[in-house]
């Protein structure tokens, strides 16, 4: 019994021992990843990345090289859309599965999520000179709205008139923002709603998505729009 008693004290101190230096292992891998995804956005991101490796053991997932989940977060990345740089708020994504090959160089993900989001500020930028992006309420039908506002000169009459609109933000071809005015006051005036839409309509493509990775679908609130991304075969590295 007392040697029953030794061998089970011994199991508990190793299998101890295995845990902490497992969540050591992690916790330097987590931090080798944060630093590696630091270095190639360099000056295109303000924060550092937050990174997180989970599933236990984790030492078991490196000598079988797949990850089961590891998820990121970004603050304050710049991007080019459209030619034009814009600053991404927060970018945050989840991988599930992700097989690491090349000398761990390089990961592809089976499955990936995530969500950016950009405030109205960062999406003026991103519009053309002097229009202006701001949370417009509440449609009659309860939806979140954008408001676009912009001065444009009418050639008919050659005067500069202000118009403010209410748009849908939508997403298409997997990588690219759309702002569309639902409704241009003053419409019937010839030539004045081609004017106003040539000025506040517009797409803003965004670049350097991870590959296998598309946009999906956009949802407005007071604080900025939220894009949705998925996709299948993810390459996340290399």
């Amino acid at each position: 019994m007392r040697a029953l008693r030794i061998g089970l004290v011994i199991l508990v101190v190793l299998a101890g021992l295995f845990v902490a230096a497992d969540r050591i292992a992690v916790n330097l891998a987590e931090d080798e990843v944060a630093k590696k995804l630091k270095g190639e956005l360099g000056s295109a991101s303000s924060g550092d990345p937050e990174v997180s490796i989970e599933g236990f053991p984790f030492l078991t997932q490196v000598a079988a090289k797949e990850l089961d989940k590891v998820t990121a977060q970004v603050k304050g990345v710049t991007a080019k859309a459209g030619g034009r740089e814009v600053r991404l708020s927060e970018v945050s994504m989840e991988a599930t599965d992700v097989a690491l090959s090349d000398n761990f160089s390089s990961a592809v993900a089976d499955h990936a999520t995530g969500t950016v989001h950009l405030s109205y500020k960062d999406l003026s930028n991103a519009a053309d000179e002097g229009v202006r992006v701001s949370y417009g309420g509440k449609s009659k039908s309860g939806k979140d709205q954008v408001k676009v506002s912009a001065s444009v000169t009418v050639p008919l009459i050659g005067k500069t008139i202000e118009r403010s609109v209410y748009s849908t933000v939508s997403v298409t071809g997997g990588k690219t923002v759309r702002l569309h005015a639902d409704e241009v006051p003053g419409s019937k005036i010839p030539g004045i709603e081609k004017t106003i839409r040539e000025k506040i309509d517009f797409d803003r493509t965004i670049d350097k998505l991870p590959e296998g990775l598309k946009l999906e679908k956009v949802d407005a609130d007071k604080d900025g729009v939220n894009l949705s991304m998925e996709g299948t075969g993810v390459h996340l590295a290399g």
